[in-house]
């Protein structure tokens, strides 16, 4: 079963906190990216790759390192 938000639903959350970093926007990018693929996959693929995408984010955020890029 497919997800029930609207396709850009992830865009809009992002633009409203989005800074105008250039480099921000890349990572931005490719995070989008990232979640636009995971949400085309079937339920149990999707489960894991949110979870690996968590790690990522949560090991970067006990880390204090902003400048690290996610994807």
């Amino acid at each position: 079963m497919r997800s029930r938000f609207p396709p850009n639903y992830i865009l809009e959350i992002v633009t409203d906190t989005e800074s105008e970093n250039a480099e921000s926007t890349e990572e931005t990018n490719a995070l989008l990216s990232r979640l636009r693929v995971i949400e085309d996959q079937p339920l149990e693929s999707r489960a894991v790759a949110f979870a690996q995408i968590h790690e990522e984010l949560q090991s970067r955020l006990d880390s204090g390192d902003s400048a690290a890029p996610v994807a």
